[in-house]
């Protein structure tokens, strides 16, 4: 489906956009939420747009909207139909027409900012009262720029001008939003001034249809809130795998020499392949994994990669394909290395046929049109791909990470018997509480692991902070090091206590350390936890799902005994912890919570 790529094909998003739905809503294992629209303006265009994008990365929303102009009601003073819509995620969607009240010439300095603090002041008590009674994710819009500069220039610095005080009051919806995480913004400021300001502020569409912006930029704001959510619930790309040749510089390394390839500053073609090799460079600094996929020969691969005037060196990249194989194999030879679906990955290539492959071969692989490398970081950034809504230390160093499953995977080549690899490796579990430290990591993890995820339970922060707080649960987490590196936090286990029984409500783990024992030594935690609870057994649910089908006889390869299971293949599973025998990891163990 081209019409999501960038630029965004609206006349088809609009003229077949029931089609379009019902063609995404076939999809199996849709994730589905529930999504208040609170607006300032006509939101019916929005909200169907916003269900296009969200059904196109796998959650099947429903919405709730106020009724026209209502927001800040429905919000302050309760709707019986908001209250009992229940939802997990509140969108106030209002612009600069919502503003009360602006700056007049003959007011003072001290008028101005009594005013603004007044303003500000309204959305920060509805943003409080919607915590307070919903406990669920706000995505608020900053304010896009007026329809008229009265003061010209003046305007975005005089402190009369509407210009400025609109600057001004985003500001501090930024500061709220930098010290309360669970409160995003959506850049409508940004997205106005991309599309165009005079045609987005076409009064027409206020007049007529009390729209906050023109018709065409719609989808193009529901793009923008559906990518916030996506990124909230871990349907973020995980990884960039590029092409080299005429992608990451000029020309071809095996024809023209390491010397003739277009990179570094001394050309203006040299120039725009060092500024997009800059770009992918920093999306790395932010977590994105970067891969190579090229038909070359992996000498001149390296040789153009360690190009001096490159930005993006062998280092950078978790594995590099440099071969005659076709693309589409070599990427899912990536994926299988890197234990990541095919669906965490976005291709970039200059070859249009290249990419009809492995598009027409990898369904799940974003595969962005790549027509002139001066559009290449405009493609790939208003695309959304890696939207950041958290940002933890475990992202930021995540090509190590990969760099290290890499070397213990050649290590694990050398030796004959795997109990003596494990061994080699010198791993240390430590065994935790949902310590505040781990809050926002735990939440990352229950978005984003599919594979190691017994029930797919997905939690925000603030959920996790409630079961953290509440007697009626045990919380586990776990981190793990290892002589290449430290895996961060890796595994979590939520159980719920119920007279003589563990629930176990989540239990999910990172692949990067998939059969490292780091199973067997959470296991144990529980069983002990469970003694220490007096509690007799412990029941396991699997919910299967499109996914997760390597953990489905997870529960029997621990001593549970499967007691109970549905058409859909759900299952229950029981342990009776009296006959359960305590697994040896090859690890030292170090519990955190005794």
């Amino acid at each position: 489906m081209d019409y999501f790529n960038y630029p965004l094909d609206t006349k088809t998003l609009y003229r077949k956009k029931a089609k379009v739905r019902r063609e995404l809503s076939a999809q199996s294992s849709m994730l589905k939420k529930k999504i208040a629209v609170l607006g300032g303006s006509t939101t019916n265009e929005l909200v169907e747009q916003l269900n296009i994008f969200l059904l196109y990365y796998g959650i099947d929303a429903e919405f709730y909207q106020s009724e026209y102009g209502q927001y800040w009601q429905d919000a302050m003073f309760g709707s019986k139909g908001l209250d009992q819509f229940a939802p997990d995620i509140i969108y106030v969607h209002t612009s600069w027409r919502n503003i009360d009240v602006f700056p007049e010439i003959n007011d003072t300095m001290d008028d101005v900012d009594a005013m603004l603090e007044s303003e500000y002041g309204k959305f920060r008590a509805m943003w409080e009262k919607l915590e307070e009674k919903f406990h669920c994710p706000v995505i608020q819009n900053n304010f896009d720029r007026p329809n008229y500069r009265l003061m010209g220039n003046r305007d975005i610095w005089d402190y009369r001008g509407r210009s400025n005080y609109v600057s001004r009051l985003n500001q501090k919806f930024y500061e709220y939003a930098q010290n309360n995480h669970n409160f995003y913004i959506n850049d409508l400021e940004y997205i106005s001034q991309d599309y165009g300001l005079s045609e987005w502020n076409h009064s027409l569409y206020w007049h007529m249809y009390k729209c906050a912006m023109c018709m065409d930029a719609i989808p193009y704001v529901a793009q923008s809130v559906a990518n916030i959510v996506k990124s909230i619930y871990g349907k973020n790309k995980k990884a960039l795998v590029l092409d080299l040749d005429n992608t990451l510089w000029g020309g071809i390394v095996g024809d023209d020499g390491i010397e003739g390839i277009k990179i570094g500053m001394e050309v203006s073609k040299g120039q725009v392949f060092t500024e997009f090799q800059s770009y992918c460079k920093k999306l790395k600094d932010i977590g994105v994994i970067l891969a190579i996929d090229s038909k070359n020969e992996m000498a001149n691969a390296l040789a153009g990669l360690n190009h001096p005037d490159g930005v993006l060196k062998p280092d950078d990249f978790v594995d590099i394909k440099a071969n005659w194989n076709p693309k589409d194999q070599n990427l899912k030879e990536i994926a299988d290395e890197l234990t990541l679906g095919v669906d965490s990955f976005v291709f970039v290539d200059d070859n249009p046929a290249e990419r009809e492959i492995v598009s027409a071969q990898l369904p799940g692989v974003a595969v962005p049109l790549m027509d002139t490398a001066e559009n290449y970081i405009r493609v790939l950034d208003h695309s959304g791909y890696f939207e950041v809504t958290s940002l933890s230390a475990e992202d930021i160093k995540k090509t190590d990470m990969y760099h290290a499953k890499a070397k213990a995977s050649k290590a694990e080549a050398t030796f004959a018997d795997y109990g003596e690899y494990l061994d080699s490796l010198r791993m240390t579990a430590y065994i935790d509480d949902f310590k505040p430290v781990y809050i926002q990591r735990i939440a990352q993890l229950t978005n984003k692991s599919n594979q190691f995820n017994l029930t797919t339970l997905r939690c925000t922060e603030d959920d996790i902070k409630i079961m953290q707080k509440s007697s009626d649960y045990v919380c586990l987490c776990g981190r793990l090091t290892d002589k290449f590196a430290d895996n961060g936090l890796v595994t979590v286990v939520i159980v719920q206590k119920a007279e003589d029984t563990f629930h176990i409500r989540l239990w999910l783990m990172s692949c990067r350390v998939l059969k490292r024992g780091m199973e067997d030594t959470m296991m144990n935690a529980l069983v002990e936890e469970a003694q220490r609870y007096s509690v007799s057994k412990i029941i396991g649910y699997y919910y299967p799902t499109v996914k997760n089908s390597m953990v489905k006889d997870f529960y029997g390869m621990m001593g549970f005994v499967k007691v109970k299971e549905d058409e859909d293949k759900n299952s229950e599973w029981e342990l009776d912890i009296s006959h359960y025998d305590p697994k040896k990891p090859h690890m030292q163990i170090y519990n955190c919570r005794v």
